[in-house]
């Protein structure tokens, strides 16, 4: 396949953020998903957030595995690092990545073939270990490189390009993620940017294992009547449960979230010193409350509606790193001495497990 790059040559007055680049310094190469591709919409909502929160592109590590959304890493953060792995696997190597250098912010990318079928276990281990990560799945409910075919995904009663009906349940990324231990699990829609980009930058500001499964439709096999991921059924059924103002750095949080009505704001310390500010939307919401986000979330699914915002977060939540005590020194950068000490010290640790 062919990539068309973009120019170098930027216009001199773009507004350029606190590290000196523009918005296009974070682009990648010309997509060549079909036109209309939700995809490509989420591409622009990374784009966006990392220029706004002033990320030097050098410091973004971005993986992913195979499918139409695993493409996505070569048309945003051009000046990345990247890695392509293979179907279903992106997870286990980005927590080795991870380990070795934690220093970068790690996003992966990942389809709802991907993740859900053949990387479901992947996906539910890089979850429960608390990896910090943002983890992106682009869930349009079909196999667009083969043809079309439902997904894992698909909800059941949903409708083909062909008129063929989906007669099994859907595997809910959403809720597996809140049940293994996901510390930030949001749900977002291709077609609004104004809630994808806020939820991204939650989403890297955050502290450990932070999922999001965005609505991606499929124009080419799954944007028709019958079908519950086209982007006319989402508009539609779109039930919004939260809304993420604005990320900041402020004092610690005053209000507890649980007691506040629908249309207040409140206030959760991040683990990177900032406050997310969420203006609550949905009676019964409380963003804080792992079980009652997993109530609400198939309570609403359950009457056809399509649950979006921020719907869990931990504010204190812990990573890989701080469960296995690693060092804070990037393994990467330390000395073959220090990783590999002799045979005395091995036959040291041999002798603590006898």
């Amino acid at each position: 396949m062919t990539y068309i790059a973009k120019p170098r040559l930027h216009h001199p007055t773009l507004a350029r953020n606190k590290v000196g680049y523009t918005r296009r310094d974070y682009e990648g190469k010309v997509s060549t998903l079909c036109a209309g591709c939700g995809h490509d919409s989420i591409s622009a909502a990374i784009i966006q957030a990392a220029w706004e929160l002033d990320i030097e592109p050098h410091r973004v590590a971005k993986l992913s595995g195979i499918g139409c959304s695993s493409k996505t890493p070569d048309f945003c953060l051009g000046a990345s690092h990247g890695f392509n792995t293979v179907h279903g696997r992106m997870p286990s190597v980005l927590t080795g990545a991870a380990l070795a250098n934690r220093e970068l912010l790690y996003l992966g990318v990942s389809g709802d073939g991907d993740s859900a079928s053949i990387g479901l276990g992947q996906f539910a281990h890089a979850m429960r270990r608390g990896v910090r990560m943002v983890y992106i799945v682009e869930n349009n409910g079909v196999y667009g490189l083969t043809k079309g075919q439902f997904s894992a995904t698909a909800d059941r009663g949903s409708k083909s390009k062909k008129g063929v009906l989906n007669n099994d349940s859907p595997v809910d990324l959403v809720g597996m993620a809140l049940q293994l231990g996901a510390t930030y699990v949001a749900r977002g829609f291709s077609g609004d940017k104004a809630q994808l980009v806020p939820l991204i930058k939650g989403a890297i500001r955050h502290g450990g294992a932070a999922f999001i499964d965005v609505i991606s439709p499929c124009v080419a096999f799954n944007n028709h009547p019958g079908s519950t991921r086209s982007y006319d059924y989402v508009r539609e059924h779109n039930e919004a449960v939260s809304r993420i103002d604005f990320i900041d750095l402020a004092q610690p949080a005053t209000v507890e979230p649980g007691g506040l009505p629908p249309g207040e704001v409140f206030e959760l310390p991040q683990p990177d010193g900032g406050l997310m500010r969420l203006r609550k939307l949905h009676e019964g919401y409380d963003p804080a409350d792992r079980v009652a986000a997993m109530t609400l979330v198939q309570a609403l699914q359950a009457q056809g509606e399509v649950p979006t915002g921020l719907l869990y977060i931990e504010p204190k939540a812990r990573d890989l790193h701080a469960a296995l005590g690693t060092t804070a020194k990037p393994l990467n950068m330390l000395a073959e001495p220090v990783l590999c000490p002799g045979s005395e010290a091995l036959a040291k640790i041999n002798a603590s497990l006898r």
